[in-house]
C-alpha cells in the first residue's frame, strides 16, 4: 500500500538489526524505540499518539514477556502489532443498520475528500450485499456536486434523489428530510444522504451539518477524511467532531502517495473506529477496515484474509472448473489464458495484490 510504504520500509530496517541479537538489553530497545518514534514522526503522526504509543512498546519490551523469550526480536515485533492494532482501533465495526428501514447514513467531509465518490462506493457494495440504497444529493454548494452524484449514482447502478438543482439553489436539511420520506414510500432501506463539504471548518458548515443531523436523526454519521493530507485531517476531524459529532471514519485515498499519518492517528485521537478504506478510483476499491490487517501490512506482514476475500469476489467458480477440466482433457489455448488474465485484473493492480503478501510490500 503506496501511503504507507515508508513507514513500513524504516520500521522492517530497524526490526531488522534486532534479528542479529539473542537477548535484547535495555539499550537494545531505547535504540528500537527511538528509530520507531522518529519513524512515526516522519509518517505525519499525531504527537500525542507516538508518545503513547512508544512508551508503550517501550514498557512492553523491558517486561517479562520479552526476557523470557526464545526470540526476543519476534517478540517486540509482536508487541509494535498489537499496539498498532490498538491505535488504529483495536477490532473491526461494522455499519449498523437500523431495526426498522430505512437507515440514514449521514456523510460529511471537506470538499475534496472523496466524499462524493464514496457515497457511490458504499451504494454499490450494499446493493452486492442485497440492500436498496438510495442517494440524497444535499450538497447544494459546491458547483456541479448535484451532477456529480447523479454520474456516480448512474455508474453505481444506484437510484438518486435529487429534487434540487444545486449550485446554491435549494434548502439541504429539507432535501435531506424528504429524502428519507422518498426511501420510506419507494421501498429503500438505506439512505446515504451527501452533504456539503468546504474549503475549511467553519461556522456554517457546522450549522448546516448539525442540522441535517437532527432534521433527520441518521443512524451512522460517517466523516471522510482524505488520508493524504496528514495531521490537518485529524484538526478537521476533531473540529467536526465537537461541533456536530460522528459515528465513524472513512480513509480515503489511501492508494496514495501519502505517509499515512491520518490513519494512525484519527482512531486514536477522536476515538471514533475506521469503517471503511478507499483503495482506488474504481467504485469496487472499498474495503471494510480491519485494524488488525492493516497493522500487519504496514510491518509488511502481509494481509492474506483480504487477498483471498478479493479473490473470491473476483473470480468465477464455474468458470474456473471449467478451466480446470478443459487443462485436464484438452488443450489450454491463448483464449483461455486471456480470459485468466482478465479474471486477475478484476482484483486490481498486480502491485496491490503483491502489497499483500508477507515480506513483499
Amino acid at each position: 500500500m503506496a501511503t504507507f510504504g515508508t513507514l513500513s520500509e524504516r520500521l522492517t530496517d530497524t526490526f531488522r538489526n534486532l534479528r542479529t541479537k539473542g537477548k535484547l538489553t535495555a539499550a537494545d530497545v531505547d535504540g528500537t524505540v527511538r528509530e520507531i518514534r522518529r519513524a512515526l514522526l516522519d509518517a505525519d503522526v499525531a504527537l500525542a499518539v507516538v508518545k503513547d504509543f512508544t512508551a508503550s512498546v517501550r514498557e512492553r519490551a523491558l517486561g517479562d514477556e520479552v526476557n523470557k523469550a526464545l526470540n526476543p526480536a519476534q517478540q517486540v515485533v509482536q508487541i509494535v502489532n498489537e499496539e498498532l492494532i490498538g491505535i488504529l482501533g483495536g477490532e473491526q465495526r461494522r455499519l449498523e443498520f437500523a431495526k426498522t428501514p430505512p437507515t440514514v447514513i449521514m456523510l460529511a467531509g471537506l470538499q475534496g475528500s472523496g466524499k462524493t465518490t464514496f457515497a457511490g462506493k458504499l451504494a454499490k457494495r450494499l446493493e452486492k450485499d442485497g440492500h436498496t440504497p438510495l442517494l440524497v444529493a444535499a450538497d447544494l454548494q459546491r458547483p456541479n456536486a448535484v451532477n456529480q452524484l447523479q454520474v456516480v449514482a448512474e455508474q453505481a447502478g444506484a437510484t438518486i434523489y435529487a429534487p434540487e438543482p444545486g449550485n446554491g439553489v435549494g434548502d439541504p436539511v429539507r432535501v435531506s428530510k424528504d429524502g428519507v420520506e422518498h426511501a420510506r414510500r419507494h421501498q429503500h432501506d438505506v439512505v446515504i444522504i451527501d452533504t456539503a463539504g468546504r474549503l475549511g471548518v467553519d461556522a456554517e458548515l457546522m450549522k448546516q451539518a448539525s442540522d441535517i443531523r437532527a432534521a433527520v436523526d441518521p443512524d451512522e454519521v460517517l466523516f471522510v477524511i482524505d488520508a493524504m493530507i496528514g495531521q490537518d485531517a485529524v484538526n478537521t476531524a476533531k473540529a467536526f467532531q465537537e461541533g456536530v459529532d460522528f459515528t465513524g471514519v472513512v480513509l480515503s485515498k489511501l492508494d496514495g502517495d501519502a505517509r499515512g499519518g491520518a490513519a494512525l492517528s484519527v482512531a486514536s485521537v477522536t476515538g471514533r473506529p475506521i469503517i471503511f478504506a478507499s483503495t482506488g478510483e474504481n467504485l469496487d476499491d472499498l474495503e471494510p477496515f480491519y485494524p488488525d490487517r492493516m497493522a500487519s501490512r504496514i510491518l509488511d506482514l502481509g494481509d492474506i484474509l483480504t487477498l483471498i476475500e478479493q479473490a473470491q469476489q473476483a473470480f468465477d467458480e464455474e468458470e474456473a472448473m471449467k478451466v480446470a477440466e478443459k487443462l485436464a482433457n484438452e488443450a489450454f489455448t491463448l483464449e483461455d489464458f486471456l480470459d485468466q488474465l482478465q479474471q486477475m485484473k478484476k482484483m486490481g493492480s498486480m502491485k496491490k495484490m503483491l502489497g499483500m503478501l508477507p515480506g513483499m510490500g
